[in-house]
C-alpha cells in the first residue's frame, strides 16, 4: 500500500476551517492522501490549500475525486469547461451587486444539492474579497433542546426565484457591464422541500439546513407565518463564533462541505478585479433527522 504524505493541518477558527500543507493538487492524489483530505474535510467542514498552480483540467480532476461534477444553472460557464463556474466581478462594473453576497448553501433549491464545492483563486484584490463560512453543526448544537425537537418535524421550501427569477438579485441577462452572465429562465420558479435538520451521511451529525438566500418558507405555512422563526434561524446560522474567514491569495483553493456549512462572499473591493473558478460536486437528497 502506498504510504500517505505527511500533511500539516492548521485550524483557522474554533468552529470550522483548516489550512492543509504538504500537497500539490496539480498531481493525482494517491488513495492514501485522498483519504487524509476527505477526513480533514469531515473534521473541519472547509479546508484550504495555498500556492497551487492548477489548470482547469487539474482543478476538475481534483474535484472529481469526491464525486461527479455538476453544471450550474442560470450562469454562463467557463468557455470549454461546462463544469467550471467563473465567479467574477470587475472594477469597471457599475452595479456593485456581489454574487454570493448573502449567506447561502450552494444550490439548496435542487432535489439533490451538491456535496460540496472547490473554489480556486485566479485574480485576487490586494485587500478585500474574503469569504466567510459558518458551521451548521454548531448552529444546530447551539439551539435549545425544545427548539431542536420542533425543528426535527419541519420541512422548508427552497427556491432560486429571489436570486434568479425575472427580477432576481444577481440576474443581468447578458449586460456587458457585468463580467458574469447570469440569466433567468423557467427553472427559476421551481420549489423543492428539504428537512430543516439534516443528518450528514458520512459523519452522522445533525446540521441546520435553511439559508437566507434560497429558503422561502416552511412547508405547509405561508411566508408571513414562517418569517419570524426563519429569521431567527438565519441569525443563529451566522453567529460570529460559528464562523471562519479566509483571506484569498492567487493560487489558493477552498474545498467545503455544502451539507454542513453556509458561506458568504464579502463585498468590499470596488476598485479591483476578482476572479475565482468553482467546481460543484454532486450530492444526494438531504436525510431528515
Amino acid at each position: 500500500m502506498e504510504k500517505a504524505s505527511f500533511l500539516e493541518i492548521r485550524p483557522i477558527a474554533g468552529a470550522l476551517g483548516a489550512e492543509i500543507f504538504g500537497l500539490d493538487l496539480s498531481q493525482p492524489l494517491s488513495d492514501a492522501d485522498f483519504a487524509q483530505v476527505q477526513q480533514a474535510l469531515h473534521d473541519h467542514q472547509v479546508i484550504f490549500f495555498r500556492d497551487q498552480a492548477l489548470t482547469p483540467e487539474q482543478h476538475k480532476a481534483f474535484s472529481q475525486r469526491f464525486g461527479g461534477l455538476l453544471e450550474v444553472p442560470f450562469i454562463r460557464a467557463l468557455d470549454g469547461h461546462p463544469e467550471i463556474l467563473p465567479v467574477m466581478r470587475g472594477k469597471e462594473q457599475k452595479t456593485k451587486r456581489n454574487f454570493g453576497g448573502l449567506w447561502h448553501t450552494d444550490m439548496s433549491y435542487t432535489a439533490e444539492p451538491p456535496l460540496g464545492s472547490a473554489l480556486y483563486a485566479r485574480v485576487i484584490p490586494p485587500y478585500g474579497g474574503d469569504t466567510m463560512w459558518a458551521s451548521m453543526y454548531a448552529a444546530y448544537d447551539g439551539l435549545s433542546d425544545k427548539l431542536k425537537e420542533v425543528l426535527q418535524s419541519l420541512r422548508a421550501i427552497h427556491s432560486p426565484a429571489r436570486s434568479y427569477g425575472a427580477n432576481g438579485a444577481v440576474v443581468n441577462n447578458g449586460d456587458p457591464a457585468h463580467k458574469m452572465d447570469v440569466r433567468t429562465d423557467e427553472r427559476a420558479s421551481a420549489e423543492i422541500s428539504h428537512p430543516v435538520v439534516r443528518v450528514h451521511p458520512a459523519t452522522g451529525r445533525k446540521a441546520l439546513y435553511v439559508n437566507r438566500t434560497y429558503t422561502v418558507r416552511f412547508e405547509g405555512m405561508t411566508e408571513e407565518e414562517s418569517a419570524p422563526l426563519l429569521d431567527y434561524l438565519f441569525e443563529q446560522a451566522a453567529r460570529p463564533e460559528y464562523t471562519c474567514r479566509f483571506r484569498w491569495q492567487a493560487g489558493s483553493l477552498a474545498l467545503w462541505d455544502n451539507r454542513c456549512t453556509q458561506h458568504l462572499a464579502m463585498n468590499d473591493y470596488d476598485d479591483f478585479d476578482r476572479e475565482l473558478h468553482r467546481t460543484t460536486i454532486a450530492g444526494d437528497a438531504p436525510i431528515a433527522a
